[in-house]
């Protein structure tokens, strides 16, 4: 098993299956829904941050925060951070004091987040910890963008190995369950 951030040729690096989400599967994999379908981007704030610099009720009002920002392992920042609501869709490129690789230095970000140093913007699943002990408060909460989640994909013109069958195998046995608790049929 091999956990990396870029994408890589599954192939070439002698895995036989891989997870991305569907705007970045290839045209020729075998695709299998695993995890949540529905996930959501989240934006929050420790409720000490926003008590000292005021609740966003734009997504154009965070030019005007700290935002926490981050970066994927090729280096190319996860920006703009992109909010949508009622067909409205604002893109905001973050500023702020802190830079986390996405993956290896997220919880970083949350910590940071939380002891009061910025806004963080990050998978809802990520943050609904925090959010639930009141360590974060929600921030733009009608604008969380939602999107589909990730697929397990595999070449299906070759014969499947013996354990990923197994896996497949189980992965379809079990439920999916949207970010809101749903149950969609696959």
């Amino acid at each position: 098993m091999i956990a990396e951030n870029s994408f890589i040729d599954v192939l070439a690096a002698g895995c036989d299956a891989g997870i991305r989400y569907d705007e970045r599967l290839e045209q020729d994999m075998m695709a299998i829904p695993i995890g949540p379908r529905v996930q959501r981007f989240a934006t929050a704030a420790s409720p000490s941050y926003l008590d000292r610099y005021g609740r966003p009720n734009h997504p154009r009002e965070l030019v005007n925060h700290a935002c926490l920002g981050s970066r994927l392992s090729s280096g190319a920042m996860v920006a703009p951070w992109e909010f949508e609501r009622e067909g409205e869709i604002v893109r905001v490129e973050p500023k702020g004091p802190l830079l986390v690789s996405v993956g290896a230095a997220t919880d970083l970000a949350v910590a940071a987040a939380i002891a009061g140093t910025g806004i963080v913007t990050l998978f809802e699943d990520w943050l609904r910890p925090h959010l639930a002990s009141g360590q974060l408060e929600p921030v733009l909460e009608p604008w969380w963008q939602s999107f589909s989640g990730p697929f397990l994909y595999y070449p299906g013109r070759r014969l499947v190995p013996a354990p990923l069958r197994a896996f497949i195998d189980f992965v379809r046995g079990v439920p999916s369950h949207s970010a809101h608790g749903a149950t969609p049929t696959a």
